[in-house]
């Protein structure tokens, strides 16, 4: 229990740090505060992931805590953003998918668990925001804001560390310019500003544009089938695991959907043997509660 808590503390203290440093970035330029960022961006403590949007996190409660692995499987080896998804805090067993407003949501069928994470009081982080949550959480928790980026559908990048600079893009019909008109701020509050307005201008169509592509024998945490469009669709690959005798794995995966609503991990309507866990092997077509994606409709993130 000591040394938990002080993982946990080392933890904190290590992104405390990040996170100043790279709040200086963002207000200051020169060698010297670039020199300090360099030297301050080695790997982070193997402590508990963190989880901004939380006051205090229960490993008990972790995925990789709550959902055993099919008999004969053993989870892959995770670290960064595989490690982060694998570790989200579910809500207790039985716990209802609510719609953004508060109205519970008229499928009840579809989902194993319910992430424990808000939706936002807007019908706004539908099926790929919430991938964009998760993927920006995770950068945010670790201090690299440069790397929080989207596109809008328009193909404007809308990155974060100019959003916290103060910058704010301006939409006007398809064209977007970019004006100073805030103070500096990287606090969470903004951030959560930020993402809003990435979910309203930014969607399925865009994010599995600037995406890369990804083949099934590599699959991995974190990656997502996803299927652009009006409506699309995307569910990202939150853990695996591995048969180490037969060389097989199997994944879970984790979506919101319309109209927004919180994240779960899904079921596998098509095998209840190995629910909620989908073979990766699964042919031509997976088969979601909600959704059916190709093949070839993997991808991942660039970085």
């Amino acid at each position: 229990m000591k040394q938990r808590k002080c993982l946990r503390f080392l933890n904190w203290l290590w992104m405390t740090i990040r996170r100043r440093f790279l709040c200086c970035r963002i207000v200051c330029a020169g060698g010297f505060i670039t020199a300090l960022i360099v030297a301050f961006s080695g790997p982070s403590f193997s402590g508990d992931p963190v989880y901004s949007w939380m006051e205090r996190f229960d490993p008990d409660q972790a995925i990789i805590n709550r959902i055993a692995t099919p008999t004969g499987y053993e989870r892959i080896g995770a670290d960064g953003f595989g490690r982060w998804l694998r570790h989200l805090p579910l809500k207790a067993p039985g716990t209802p998918v609510y719609l953004y407003n508060g109205a519970l949501k008229a499928n009840q069928s579809a989902h194993h668990s319910v992430i424990d994470i808000d939706t936002g009081e807007k019908n706004l982080q539908q099926c790929a925001d919430a991938v964009i949550r998760l993927r920006s959480e995770f950068l945010f928790a670790i201090g690299s804001y440069e790397r929080i980026a989207f596109n809008f559908t328009s193909g404007d990048r809308i990155r974060f560390d100019k959003w916290a600079a103060g910058f704010r893009p301006v939409v006007k019909g398809n064209s977007v310019r970019f004006r100073k008109s805030a103070a500096p701020d990287s606090s969470y509050s903004n951030f959560r500003s930020y993402l809003d307005t990435i979910f309203m201008y930014a969607g399925s169509y865009s994010l599995e544009r600037e995406m890369i592509k990804a083949h099934r024998k590599d699959m991995t945490i974190g990656d997502v089938f996803i299927q652009g469009g009006f409506p699309g669709h995307a569910v990202i690959i939150v853990d695996m695991a591995e048969n180490r005798k037969t060389g097989k794995s199997v994944f879970l995966t984790a979506q919101s959907y319309m109209p927004a609503q919180q994240i779960h991990i899904l079921k596998n309507p098509a095998n209840d043997r190995l629910d909620p866990w989908y073979r990766s092997n699964f042919g031509e077509t997976l088969i979601t509660p909600e959704w059916k994606f190709s093949k070839n409709q993997l991808k991942r993130f660039s970085e």
